[in-house]
């Protein structure tokens, strides 16, 4: 990891948490190159305009383009400009802040939950992502017969599919496929052990 920050002041806190960085101008395509986007797997886009975001963006798709960008937007309208100009997702700051104080009130069990499974590290239980490679030996094989809830005591929440299409609750007859991505509910040790069987190690 590496940080792009225009303002001196960051200078001293990075430093204390031995975080690489550059103090420039990260819509600068020098400053981009310097950091290594080139070679880079993802660069997260969070200056405060919204103009530069998109600025960065472009610049950095033109570099990297298999590139994985996560861009800010302050303005709703700017969220199709910056999947256009090459982000593979914008995040609204305020637009989530806001769902979710609605979510607290309307649904206060869902938020809890969603926290705990999430942030709180004193429970047992996490969600975790699990990418199925060719390799694995559950390609193929329906969710009944993976003996993943069995076995490992997971249960998959949804599957991604590599298209993008999101599968909720999915049967127990639904198979896993090659490029799939399960969203996964359980103990740290169980999802590391699903992730080490659908990757073929």
């Amino acid at each position: 990891m590496l940080v792009i920050d225009s303002n001196p002041d960051s200078k001293q806190g990075l430093e204390q948490q031995d975080i690489p960085y550059i103090i420039d101008d990260a819509t600068s395509e020098d400053v981009l190159i310097e950091a290594g986007i080139e070679r880079a797997k993802g660069l997260i886009s969070v200056v405060l305009s919204d103009a530069d975001n998109l600025f960065i963006t472009m610049t950095a798709r033109g570099l990297n383009p298999g590139l994985f960008i996560l861009a800010r937007a302050e303005e709703e309208q700017s969220h199709k400009k910056l999947l256009r100009a090459g982000a593979n997702r914008v995040v609204l700051p305020y637009l989530i802040g806001g769902q979710k104080m609605a979510h607290t009130i309307t649904k206060p069990a869902v938020t809890d939950f969603l926290e705990l499974t999430v942030h709180d590290k004193n429970i047992e239980l996490e969600m975790g992502e699990v990418l199925v490679k060719d390799r694995s030996r559950l390609k193929g094989v329906t969710l009944a017969d993976s003996g993943i809830r069995q076995e490992m005591n997971v249960i998959i929440v949804a599957i991604r599919k590599e298209n993008g299409e999101m599968a909720f609750n999915p049967s127990s007859e639904t198979r896993i496929e090659t490029g799939d991505t399960l969203i996964a509910l359980g103990p740290d040790n169980d999802l590391k052990k699903l992730s080490a069987i659908l990757s073929g190690e």
